[in-house]
Order: C-alpha cells, then sequence, then structure tokens
C-alpha cells in the first residue's frame, strides 16, 4: 500500500486536489471526516466525552455541540488532554479500518489539515503540500467563507508557516494559478511518480534514473530531503535501525553531485539486517533489498574484507532516487563513509580536488556503474589526508 499524506493550509485548494485524486484512482480518508465521525450521535466516543465534559456539550437533537465543547477545553490544559485521550485513539483506530479495506495494493491519500503541526510525515511514504500565496488565500476565504479579512488571518496563524509546510513536503503543487493548472500538476504526478511508485513498491522493483553519470549543482534542499527520509525510515524501522546517516555528495554543502540521496544505516551485526523483520520493513517502506551489492571496495589502510562488508537497498519511488547502504558501525566501511563526508564539509582544497575528479571522470565515463568503479583509486588514495585531518581537528564518528 503506498500511503501519501495531503496537506496545506486553510484556503489552499487542498480539497481539489483530494478530489481528482479519487478520480485517478486514490483511496481518500478524510481526517475531519474521521474526526468528526467517531463522535457522530449515538457513537461510544460521543458518550466518552458527555461521560467527562457534562451533557452540557451535546444538543438537544444528540449532536455533539462543539462551541460549547471548545469553550470547555480552550484554556484548559488537563480538558484538552482528556479530549485528546478520548478522541485520538479513536481516530487512529478508524483511519486504519478505512485504510486497511482499501486494500494492500492501493494507493491511499490521508487528507489532514494539520499534518505538519503533528509532525505527522514520517508515516507517509510520500507528503503532498498545496502551496498556496497567503494574500491568495485570504482572498478566497473572504469570498467563499464568508469570513472576514481579520478572521481568515487570524485562522491562519494558528497553522504551521508556508515555510514549516514546504519543508515538510515531498511534492509542492502550486495553486497560485487556476483549478485547471493544479488539476494538470496533479494528474503528471500521478502520471510520472505516484502510480509508478505503487507499482514498483507493489512488485519491490526499485526506481532507476538512466544509467549516465550526470552531475548537478548543489541543492540546498538535499539536506531536508535526506532528514524527511531519515525520519521516515526512523518511524518505520524503530530498533531496527538505531544509527541513520546522511553521507555522500549531497551531505556536503556547497559539492555538485549526482541527484542520489546516499544514507547509511548502522547496525551492530549485518545479521541482524538480514533477518525477515527487517527486510520486510524496509520493503514496506519502499527500499528494497539489492542484490549482489554486499561490499564496499576494499582500501589499503584496512585490507581486511570482513571489514567492508555490507547490503544495499535501494527505492521504489522514481521522483527521488535514494540509496541505503547498511553497514556495522564498528566497520571500516560506516567509519569511512561518515570521515569522508566530514573531511569533505570540513576542508575546502579536498571539495575542490574530489569535485575535479568527480568530473573528470564524469565526462569520460558512458556509465554510472563505470563512473563508481573508476572513483575507487580516488577514495583509496586519500585516506592518508582524511587521517591527517581526522587527527588536527580531533575528529570523531
Amino acid at each position: 500500500m503506498l500511503r501519501i499524506g495531503l496537506t496545506g493550509g486553510i484556503g489552499s485548494g487542498k480539497s481539489t486536489v483530494s478530489r481528482r485524486l479519487t478520480e485517478l484512482g486514490a483511496a481518500v480518508v478524510d481526517a475531519d471526516l474521521v474526526a468528526r465521525e467517531v463522535v457522530a450521535p449515538g457513537s461510544p466516543g460521543l458518550q466518552a466525552v458527555a461521560d467527562r465534559f457534562g451533557a452540557a456539550v451535546v444538543r438537544a437533537d444528540g449532536t455533539l455541540d462543539r462551541a460549547a465543547l471548545g469553550a470547555v477545553v480552550f484554556d484548559d490544559e488537563r480538558a484538552r488532554r482528556d479530549l485528546e485521550a478520548i478522541t485520538h485513539p479513536l481516530i487512529a483506530a478508524r483511519t486504519e479500518a478505512l485504510m486497511g479495506q482499501a486494500g494492500p495494493d492501493a494507493i491511499v491519500v490521508h487528507d489532514v489539515p494539520l499534518l505538519v503541526e503533528k509532525h505527522l510525515g514520517p508515516a507517509y511514504h510520500l507528503v503532498l503540500v498545496v502551496d498556496t500565496p497567503a494574500e491568495t488565500r485570504v482572498g478566497r476565504l473572504v469570498e467563499q467563507r464568508g469570513m472576514t479579512v481579520g478572521e481568515a488571518r487570524a485562522r491562519m496563524a494558528h497553522q504551521a508557516t508556508d515555510e514549516q509546510r514546504r519543508v515538510a513536503a515531498d511534492v509542492l503543487l502550486d495553486n497560485s494559478g487556476s483549478t485547471q493548472e493544479l488539476t494538470d500538476q496533479v494528474d503528471r504526478l500521478w502520471r510520472d511518480r505516484i502510480q509508478p511508485y505503487a507499482d514498483n513498491l507493489r512488485t519491490r522493483t526499485r526506481a532507476r534514473r538512466a544509467d549516465v553519470p550526470t552531475l548537478v549543482d548543489y541543492d540546498d534542499t538535499w539536506p531536508e530531503q535526506a532528514q524527511r527520509l531519515i525520519e521516515r525510515i526512523s518511524h518505520g524501522m524503530g530498533a531496527l535501525a538505531p544509527e541513520i546517516e546522511h553521507i555522500g555528495s549531497t551531505a556536503v554543502p556547497g559539492l555538485a553531485g549526482k541527484d542520489v540521496v546516499d544514507l547509511q544505516i548502522g547496525v551492530a551485526d549485518l545479521r541482524d539486517a538480514d533477518a525477515p523483520e527487517f527486510l520486510e520493513r524496509m520493503e514496506a517502506l519502499g527500499f528494497p533489498r539489492s542484490t549482489g551489492n554486499t561490499m564496499d571496495q576494499v582500501k589499503d589502510e584496512v585490507p581486511d574484507p570482513s571489514m567492508w562488508v555490507k547490503r544495499f537497498h535501494g527505492t521504489c519511488d522514481p521522483g527521488r532516487i535514494v540509496h541505503v547502504h547498511v553497514r556495522e558501525t564498528e566497520g571500516a566501511g560506516w567509519q569511512y563513509a561518515l570521515l569522508y563526508r566530514d573531511w569533505l564539509r570540513g576542508d575546502a582544497t579536498a571539495r575542490e580536488d574530489y569535485l575535479a575528479e568527480k568530473r573528470r571522470l564524469a565526462g569520460s565515463c558512458e556509465t554510472t556503474d563505470a563512473y563508481a568503479v573508476a572513483k575507487e583509486p580516488w577514495f583509496n588514495a586519500v585516506w592518508p589526508r582524511m587521517q591527517a585531518w581526522a587527527q588536527r581537528t580531533s575528529w570523531h564518528s
């Protein structure tokens, strides 16, 4: 099942995106509707709320008086927590039930207004954010919902900022134009990323880019992308992935590189990474095991091959290629990757030298595999420079 979180500020046009995704075949679970359902007339949830807060929060027709309940919990932290203790488990259970009804191969979209505020992003394979200029949203709230400008701004002030939503987003859908333009974006996203992602997830197939070593300029969002991926893996793996690091060129500010995010998971023993639960969870998260890639290149400084063993996982997401290297934290491969990253971060000359080598090889190698192999002599030769830097800076992993 491909799980997608959908959010956006009030007045952003999120409902338009939700409606179009439904038309394309997604199963949409609306968080607001679920929250109302669990306290519907005659429900156990409503009875529990009435038992805790009194009959005054229930109208004569048996529906929840939200205004009355809001007045009770607005300035009372304990009351608010009591309310959440009643409703949150019911909402979570109902949400999981609805997602389960969609089937194991479904594309499920969870429409959550407060996804960013509640830091729910790690629970999804992708987070979509409908991004709309603040003034446009104010205008829509005034025209379509009858709010005053002051009321609209007050509602917006109690939500996440535009920047916070952008940081949380795997995909930004620009809704500064027409409804048709927004719908066209959703259609392209569905065709080029969501549907192929779902197909790859179902078949446990790794997504790949064209096999050409192409360097791109450093992207300031690479660290944000890596952090979202780390949080996603950590959320899904728990104690099975005790350490996760962003490594490689995308982890070095200012350094050009292939548009591939490299992560490494540290384990005490690689047998832990071969356990069925580890493999199953990684596959469910969209990172299937790639066979055959079980060794880093042995370096002269540490010639013992057993110190360089690893496991490798690719991504099912065609829109963000990710390489996940699983290494023992006491192994040479784990330590080398961290030292190499930090050396490049801390030594401008090292960055310049490495970039020159990458550009030379990218211009002469026809495939990414050939490019990777051709870089190995460089990685081997710079070890003494890395060690000298580590000693000067008192570096430790």
